[in-house]
């Protein structure tokens, strides 16, 4: 099953932290958030990728068409014909990455319309945001979807205290999704969606459709999203507290993301 990941923002909240770089490109350790996310999904044998690209694209597209470079140590010789001897075989090896220019100022919705075509004949794939770490288990999420047999299945998630809030039935049925609210006592949205092809007809390929506000809010009036609980773990990095947080669990050895071996 391929796996959206949307990579287009421009992260204006955390540029203290990383100025030059797009968000998903700012670090955990040694490697991209983004490259944490792709490694969760790829532990679970999802490593077909298609990565929505926007502000800064080319910092993403540079690390993935070098990857042998930036991640292994080398050895170079140097003349007319330039050798590089790489020096350890690495675990992304069967990766297949496709990196997918969707304009620099389009908003969610329509960066998902864009990949349409990437998508090939699948009937189902997966959905997330190139700046949010969790330990949510793909498979069960997965089977879930398959189980209700609605359109679009979201994470709902117990955060530090933003973004949209989720009104749900007892059977995880979505009765209301609110952006961004004031205030929040319940689950949000953590991204990890499943979606059905059939999502693609409420989206267009206008810059300002926002995946979260007029399509989101179409399906649950469709009664066509469900929501998927995760009581675990689930960190998005949009301000300097948050790379700290998520850099210091890292460094710890305690990153409870890190579902991999």
């Amino acid at each position: 099953m391929k796996v959206v990941i949307l990579c287009g923002g421009e992260g204006t909240r955390i540029r203290d932290v990383a100025e030059n770089l797009p968000k998903p490109m700012i670090p955990i350790g040694k490697f991209p958030i983004l490259w944490h996310i792709m490694k969760h999904y790829a532990g679970y044998g999802n490593s077909e990728f298609v990565l929505c690209l926007g502000y800064k694209a080319q910092a993403i597209k540079e690390f993935f068409v070098n990857y042998e470079v930036h991640t292994n140590d080398i050895t170079l010789t140097l003349g007319h014909d330039t050798k590089i001897e790489i020096h350890r075989p690495h675990d992304e090896s069967g990766w297949k990455i496709t990196l997918a220019d969707t304009g620099l100022a389009a908003m969610t919705g329509a960066r998902i319309k864009r990949i349409a075509d990437y998508l090939g004949d699948d009937e189902t794939f997966m959905l997330t945001y190139g700046d949010g770490v969790s330990n949510v288990d793909l498979d069960a999420l997965v089977a879930f979807h398959q189980r209700h047999g609605k359109l679009l299945t979201l994470t709902g998630v117990r955060p530090p205290g933003r973004f949209g809030e989720l009104d749900l039935a007892d059977d995880g049925a979505v009765c209301e999704f609110n952006e961004k609210p004031q205030a929040t006592g319940g689950r949000i949205s953590g991204g990890f969606f499943v979606c059905d092809r059939k999502v693609l007809s409420y989206l267009d390929d206008r810059e300002d459709l926002v995946f979260e506000q007029e399509p989101m809010q179409a399906l649950v009036a469709d009664g066509q999203m469900m929501v998927y609980r995760h009581d675990g773990f689930w960190q998005c990095m949009d301000t300097m507290r948050d790379f700290k947080l998520l850099n210091g669990l890292w460094g710890s050895g305690e990153a409870p993301w890190k579902t991999w071996t």
